[in-house]
C-alpha cells in the first residue's frame, strides 16, 4: 500500500533539500528519496570540498609571496594528508548541522533511503536495502543531479583516474597531475594543486578556458595563472593514455604536434552527465536530451505532475540555480497563477582572482542586439583597495544594452561577492548610471562599480549640460 504525500522529491543534493525546507514550511507532506548521502555533490565532491582546498592553497601562496606585503617569506611546509584531514572536517561540519538528515526529519521530512523509479505521473517505488516503499504524491521533483564525464580514450580506464568524485577520497593525495579539461572545476583545481606544490597540467582541447566566460579577462586570468606556475596547454588532442613505471602518460597532438604528458595521476574534469538512468523515465513517456530531462519555463517535464531542478535539467549546472529551480518549482505547484523559472543567472569559477558572470558577454550580446551595445571597462589599478591589498590583477567588463545592463563580468579577489549587484541590474532592467544613485563603501574593490557607474552618469550629464543653472 502506498504512502500518500502531497510531494516527493527525488534526490537530496542541492535543489532536493532547499525544495524540501521550502515545502515543509508550507505545512506539506514530503517525502524525500535518496540513494546516497544528503548534500549531494556541493558537500561531498563539489563546492565545499573545493573551497576548502582552494582556501588551503591560498595560505600557501601567501607564504611564499608575503615579501609583497613588508613581511618575510617563507617556504610553506605542506602536509597533503592534513590538507585533505581539513577538507573532510569542513565537510563533516556541514554534514552534522545545516546539511544533517536529522534537521530535515524535524521538519517533518520522511528521508527514504534507496533507489528511486517512477510507476506512474504520481508514484515512486524506492527500493531500499532490505525493503521497498510505494510513494504517491500529488507532485513529484526529479533533483538527481549530475556527475563526471568520462572520455572515451584508450587505456585511461585501465591506467585509472580520478574524478571530482573521488578526488576527495584520496588518502594520499599524488605528488602531481595531468588535468584533462578546463571548465570550472579543472581551472580551479590545477591552482589550488600548484599552490599546495602539486605540479600540474591542464590539457584543454579548445583554443582558452572557461569559454563561456568574457574572452579579456580569461586572458587576464590565464596570464596571472602561468606566472603563478600554472602550466596550461590549449588546442589539445587526446589519443591514448598509458603508464610508465609508476607514471601515468597522455599521449596526444598540441595545435597539431606529437606530445606527451606525464604525471602520478590524471584528473578527468570534461563536464557533466545528467543522472537520467534507473528512474523509469522513458516508461512514463518524460522526454530528455542530452542535457539532461526537458522541461519547460515552469520546470515541468513533459507529464504536467513531475516537475525537475538542477543539474538533471541541465540548465546551469551551479548549487544556486539548482536550489532556485527547487524552490520555483514548488511554487508553481502548490500557489495559485503560474512560476517561472526564468531568471539571469550568475556564476564564479573560484581562481584567485575570482572570475564571476552575470548575462551576455560582449559577443553574444552584439549578437542578440546587432547594434546600439556599449562596453565599459575598469581596471582594478584604479581601485585604492586593490592598490593596498596588493591585487590589482583584474577588472570589470559591463554590457549594456540602450543604456540598460545586459551583462557584466568581474576578475577581481572578491569578484563573486560583487556580481549579485549587476546581476540584480539585469534581472530590474536597470541602467549602469542608474547604479550611481547607490554609495558603494569606500575603500572596497566594490568602489570600481560606482565608479564606473558614475562615467556612465557623467556622460549623461555632459549631454545634458545646457540644462545647468549658469547664474
Amino acid at each position: 500500500m502506498a504512502d500518500e504525500f502531497d510531494l516527493v522529491i527525488v534526490g537530496m543534493g542541492s535543489g532536493g533539500m532547499v525544495a524540501a525546507e521550502f515545502a515543509a514550511t508550507l505545512d506539506l507532506k514530503v517525502a524525500v528519496a535518496e540513494r546516497g548521502r544528503v548534500g549531494g555533490d556541493c558537500l561531498w565532491t563539489g563546492c565545499v570540498p573545493s573551497k576548502a582546498l582552494l582556501a588551503s592553497g591560498k595560505v600557501a601562496h601567501h607564504l611564499r609571496h608575503a615579501d609583497q606585503w613588508g613581511i618575510g617569506a617563507v617556504t610553506p611546509q605542506i602536509d597533503r594528508s592534513k590538507v585533505w584531514d581539513r577538507i573532510r572536517s569542513v565537510q563533516n561540519d556541514v554534514a552534522t548541522t545545516d546539511d544533517n538528515p536529522d534537521r530535515f526529519r524535524e521538519m517533518g521530512v520522511d528521508i527514504v533511503a534507496g533507489f528511486a523509479r517512477l510507476t506512474d505521473p504520481h508514484t515512486v517505488v524506492v527500493k531500499g536495502e532490505h525493503d521497498d516503499r510505494e510513494l504517491h504524491a500529488r507532485y513529484v521533483l526529479l533533483s538527481t543531479g549530475s556527475r563526471p564525464a568520462v572520455p572515451k580514450l584508450e587505456g585511461l580506464a585501465d591506467v585509472g583516474y580520478v574524478t571530482s568524485e573521488t578526488l576527495f577520497e584520496l588518502n594520499d593525495p599524488p605528488s602531481s597531475f595531468v588535468n584533462i579539461g578546463g571548465g570550472p572545476i579543472a581551472v580551479e583545481m590545477v591552482q589550488g594543486f600548484t599552490r599546495l606544490g602539486i605540479p600540474t597540467t591542464l590539457l584543454q582541447k579548445g583554443p582558452r578556458i572557461l569559454p563561456r566566460d568574457e574572452p579579456a579577462l580569461v586572458d587576464l586570468l590565464v596570464e596571472h595563472l602561468r606566472d603563478e606556475g600554472v602550466e596550461l596547454h590549449f588546442n589539445v588532442e587526446t589519443q591514448r593514455v598509458t603508464r610508465d613505471g609508476d607514471r601515468k602518460v597522455v599521449h596526444g597532438a598540441e595545435n597539431g604536434e606529437p606530445k606527451t604528458w606525464a604525471a602520478d595521476e590524471i584528473l578527468v574534469a570534461v563536464g557533466r552527465s545528467p543522472n537520467i538512468e534507473g528512474l523509469g523515465l522513458e516508461d512514463l513517456g518524460i522526454e530528455t536530451g542530452p542535457k539532461g530531462v526537458v522541461v519547460d519555463n515552469r520546470g515541468r517535464t513533459t507529464v504536467d505532475t513531475i516537475y525537475a531542478c538542477g543539474d538533471i535539467a541541465g540548465r546551469f549546472l551551479f548549487t544556486h540555480s539548482a536550489a532556485y529551480e527547487g524552490v520555483r518549482a514548488v511554487r508553481d505547484m502548490f500557489f495559485p497563477g503560474k512560476g517561472k523559472v526564468v531568471a539571469s543567472v550568475p556564476w564564479c569559477t573560484f581562481t584567485d582572482p575570482e572570475l564571476a558572470h552575470a548575462g551576455l558577454t560582449e559577443a553574444e550580446a552584439r549578437e542578440q542586439f546587432k547594434g546600439d551595445v556599449e562596453v565599459w571597462h575598469q581596471d582594478l589599478v584604479h581601485n585604492d583597495r586593490a592598490r593596498a591589498d596588493g591585487a590589482t590583477t583584474g577588472a570589470i567588463i559591463v554590457v549594456t544594452h540602450k543604456k540598460r545592463v545586459v551583462g557584466a563580468h568581474i576578475l577581481a579577489p572578491a569578484a563573486g561577492e560583487m556580481i549579485h549587484e549587476f546581476a540584480l541590474a539585469i534581472e530590474q532592467d536597470v541602467s549602469l548610471s542608474e547604479l550611481s544613485d547607490f554609495m558603494h563603501v569606500y575603500p572596497t574593490l566594490s568602489t570600481s562599480i560606482g565608479q564606473l557607474a558614475g562615467e556612465a552618469a557623467f556622460e549623461k550629464a555632459e549631454k545634458l549640460r545646457w540644462l545647468v543653472k549658469r547664474k
